[in-house]
């Protein structure tokens, strides 16, 4: 059987650094999808549950050798989503709310093809350091953290600073967890 074509539903270049960086060849492809989840869902289940829609999107025009790669991160704090922020002051105020405080990031990845899929999520507690209205000003202004989630980027100045200690992976927080994805994409080939 020919081997896969895998493409990565996502223009992040995060995302493209981490996928090329666990040796995975990839085109990307995207379609605009309206990020919309049913109330009922937890927190906890939305980037999953996100993951599967950008990816719904894009199945139908898969070839029966290719398959894609799809994923969600939410930053949540006291049991809600921090968002992308809207502008200067939404950012502010997310990193004043995670500022001395343990948040929770969560990635959902969903793998798909035409004849199967396999999904999962992967959970990074995070604590930051206490930032002072300075230090949150500089970020911002400095680095512009306007479509990210919860409002920063852990591998720019505010993860080297504010990131006092991190149970998980430090790539899931970026937005792909690698070591799972990696395992996991090793299943999904070898069950062709």
């Amino acid at each position: 059987m020919k081997e896969l074509k895998w493409i990565l539903g996502s223009q992040s270049p995060r995302r493209k650094e981490l996928l090329a960086g666990i040796g995975v060849e990839f085109e990307v492809r995207v379609k605009d999808t309206e990020e919309i989840y049913p109330p009922s869902l937890s927190a906890e289940e939305v980037p999953e549950y996100l993951a599967k829609l950008k990816a719904d999107a894009l199945l139908p025009d898969l070839t029966e050798h290719e398959a894609v790669i799809c994923s969600d991160t939410v930053v949540i704090l006291d049991g809600k989503i921090l968002g992308k922020p809207f502008d200067y002051e939404d950012a502010r105020q997310m990193l004043s709310k995670l500022s001395g405080r343990k948040h929770t990031v969560i990635t959902g990845v969903f793998i798909g093809s035409k004849t199967k899929s396999v999904s999962f999520s992967e959970r990074t507690e995070v604590e930051f350091e206490t930032l002072s209205d300075e230090e949150i000003k500089f970020y911002i202004e400095r680095y512009m953290p306007f479509d990210k989630a919860g409002s920063y980027g852990v591998q720019e100045w505010i993860g080297y600073v504010a990131v006092k200690r991190m149970e998980g992976t430090y790539t899931n927080v970026m937005g792909l967890p690698t070591n799972r994805l990696y395992n996991e994409l090793k299943k999904f080939t070898a069950n062709k």
